[in-house]
C-alpha cells in the first residue's frame, strides 16, 4: 500500500441524512466507515420542504431543536381553487432539514472508527481481486480507498448508481423562504396540469415565515412564476431561496457485488410528494443489518446483499413506494375537470372523512383499499380510466409485473 492509499471496511459515498444515519448505526459495529462528501459541510446547500410525517419519532429520536412547526391541516386544492382540507391524527412536523443532517454527522463521527472526508468527491471505482477476495479501490479527488463494501448515498444522480446503469427520472424543484400571511397550521398542496409531476406547496415555517416551492419535470422557472403570481407573492420580498432535485418512480434495483444503494440513489422516494426521509432510515436499518451480515458471514455477493437488504426493503418500503406511484400517475393525467369531479366525489360521499381517518403520509396501501372500498370512487375511477386505455394498461402492468 501506497502512504495515499487508506483502507477501509465501508465506504459510504453522501453525507446527507441517508449517508449520515447509516453511518450512526454503524457505529455501534467496530467496522471502520469512511463518509466521501462533496460539499464542504453537512447539510448544505439546503434543498428540502421539510415537512415529515409524525411516524418519524417512531423510528428515531428527533432533537427539539430541529422541529420548527407542526401542522393539523393539509389543504388540497384543484386547479381551479376548489379545495379539500384534511385533518386528522397525523400532525406533521416542519423541520430543520440541514439541522437533523447534521445531527446524525455530529453523532456518527464521536466514533473513532468513522472518518469522515468532506470536500471531496469521488470520481471512480473498481473491482480488484476474485471471490471472497474481491475488494473495491474507490478513487477520490484527493486519495485512493481500498475497501470491502461500497454505499451510494449520493442523491437522484448517483456516481455509484449511474457506473452501474441504475438511472432515475428526476423532477426539478425550486422554493423560496418568504415573511407571508398564511395559515400557519396548514400546510397547501397545490395541483395544476402544469406541474403535474407533484405539485406547488405552501409550507408554514413558524413565525410568519413559509416555504413555497413547485417540483415538475420541465419549465420550472416559468411554472414556479404562474404559482407565486397566483398567491399574489412577489419573488423579490424572499428571504432566499433553495433548489434540488427529486428521484420519480419507484424503488430502482440497489444492490450489486459489494455495493448497495440508499436513499434518493435507489429512489426510495414517495411518487405522491416526493418525501423520502421515512422510507430511507426504514431502509438504512435494513441496510445496517445487512452489512453487519456481511462481516460476520465474510459474504459481499449480490446475491447476499439482495436477500438482506433488496428483498427486505421490498417487502416493506418498495410495496408502499408501488402505491405513490400508481396514485400519483393516476393524479398526473387529471385534467381540470377530472380533478373537479374528483374533489366532488370526495366531498360528497364521506370520502374526506375516511382520507381523515385513515391517511398515512408515508404508508398509504390501508387507505387505498378503504377508499375503493366506495362504489361512487370506483364508479368515477372506472369511467376516467376508459378514457384512458393507455394508462389502464401502465397502471396493470405496474401492479402486475413491477
Amino acid at each position: 500500500m501506497t502512504a495515499s492509499t487508506e483502507k477501509f471496511d465501508v465506504c459510504i459515498v453522501g453525507a446527507s441524512i441517508a449517508g449520515n444515519y447509516l453511518c450512526y448505526l454503524l457505529s455501534k459495529t467496530n467496522l471502520k466507515v469512511v463518509i466521501i462528501e462533496e460539499h464542504k459541510e453537512v447539510g448544505l446547500p439546503f434543498q428540502c420542504a421539510g415537512i415529515i410525517s409524525q411516524k418519524i419519532t417512531q423510528l428515531i429520536e428527533l432533537p427539539e431543536n430541529i422541529i420548527k412547526n407542526r401542522v393539523n391541516v393539509a389543504k388540497i386544492v384543484s386547479p381551479s381553487g376548489a379545495a379539500i382540507k384534511l385533518t386528522g391524527n397525523e400532525r406533521p412536523y416542519i423541520i430543520d432539514r440541514v439541522l437533523l443532517d447534521k445531527h446524525f454527522y455530529n453523532l456518527a463521527k464521536i466514533n473513532e472508527n468513522n472518518m469522515f472526508y468532506l470536500g471531496e468527491k469521488v470520481k471512480s471505482f473498481e473491482y480488484c481481486g476474485q471471490g471472497q477476495e474481491k475488494i473495491i479501490n474507490v478513487t477520490t479527488s484527493k486519495r485512493v480507498l481500498k475497501v470491502k463494501l461500497l454505499i451510494g448515498c449520493d442523491g437522484p444522480l448517483s456516481l455509484i448508481g449511474n457506473s452501474l446503469k441504475v438511472k432515475n427520472k428526476v423532477l426539478y424543484a425550486t422554493q423560496i423562504r418568504i415573511k407571508a400571511q398564511f395559515n400557519e397550521n396548514e400546510a397547501v398542496l397545490a395541483f395544476n396540469p402544469q406541474w403535474k409531476e407533484l405539485f406547488g406547496w405552501i409550507v408554514p415555517e413558524g413565525q410568519n415565515i413559509f416555504r413555497i416551492g413547485i417540483a415538475a419535470s420541465h419549465n420550472i422557472k416559468q411554472n414556479f412564476d404562474k404559482f407565486l403570481k397566483m398567491l399574489n407573492i412577489n419573488y423579490e420580498d424572499k428571504i432566499d431561496q433553495q433548489g434540488g432535485l427529486i428521484p420519480y418512480g419507484m424503488m430502482n434495483k440497489c444492490t450489486f457485488n459489494n455495493i448497495l444503494l440508499l436513499g434518493d440513489a435507489a429512489g426510495q422516494v414517495k411518487a405522491t410528494t416526493g418525501g423520502g426521509i421515512i422510507m430511507l432510515i426504514t431502509a438504512a436499518k435494513i441496510a445496517s443489518e445487512c452489512i453487519r451480515k456481511c462481516f460476520i458471514y465474510d459474504n459481499y455477493t449480490k446475491k447476499f446483499l439482495k436477500k438482506h437488504y433488496e428483498k427486505p426493503c421490498r417487502a416493506s418500503i418498495g410495496k408502499e413506494l408501488k402505491i405513490h406511484y400508481l396514485i400519483r400517475k393516476l393524479l398526473e393525467s387529471f385534467n381540470k375537470d377530472d380533478f373537479d369531479t374528483f374533489f366532488k366525489v370526495i366531498k360528497m360521499h364521506k370520502i374526506e372523512q375516511i382520507i381523515s381517518l385513515y391517511g398515512d403520509m408515508d404508508f398509504p396501501r390501508e387507505l387505498a383499499f378503504k377508499i375503493i372500498k366506495s362504489s361512487l370512487f370506483v364508479k368515477f375511477l372506472f369511467k376516467f380510466l376508459l378514457r384512458k386505455p393507455i394508462l389502464l394498461l401502465k397502471m396493470l402492468f405496474i401492479l402486475i409485473l413491477s
